[in-house]
C-alpha cells in the first residue's frame, strides 16, 4: 500500500460528504493554529442536502478532529454539524 501525501492546495476545493452521505459543500481554506490544521472552512453548496437544516448558511468551519478520511472527497462525521443532530431531535415519536 502506497500512502499518498496530500498538500493543503490539494484539499482546497475538494468535495465534502458526511459520514451518513450528505453532500455538504466544497473546502474554500485550511485553518491552521500553531503550524497545524485547526479545521475548515467549507462553502455549503446551493444543492446540498443539508441546506434546509442549515438555515440558509453560506460558510461553515468544520474542526479538523471531525474528519473521517480524504481521497477523491472528504468525509466528516454527521456530528460535525450540530444542527442535523438538533432537527433529529425534534422528530416527533408515533
Amino acid at each position: 500500500m502506497v500512502l499518498k501525501i496530500l498538500r493543503v492546495s490539494d484539499v482546497v476545493g475538494m468535495k465534502i460528504f458526511t459520514d451518513a452521505g450528505d453532500y455538504l459543500g466544497v473546502v474554500e481554506e485550511a485553518n491552521i493554529v500553531e503550524n497545524k490544521i485547526d479545521g475548515w472552512k467549507v462553502r455549503i453548496a446551493k444543492d446540498s442536502t443539508l441546506t434546509a437544516v442549515l438555515s440558509g448558511a453560506r460558510g461553515l468551519i468544520i474542526p479538523h478532529q471531525y474528519v473521517k478520511a480524504f481521497g477523491e472527497v472528504l468525509i466528516i462525521s454527521k456530528a460535525a454539524v450540530p444542527i442535523m443532530e438538533e432537527k433529529a431531535d425534534e422528530i416527533p415519536a408515533d
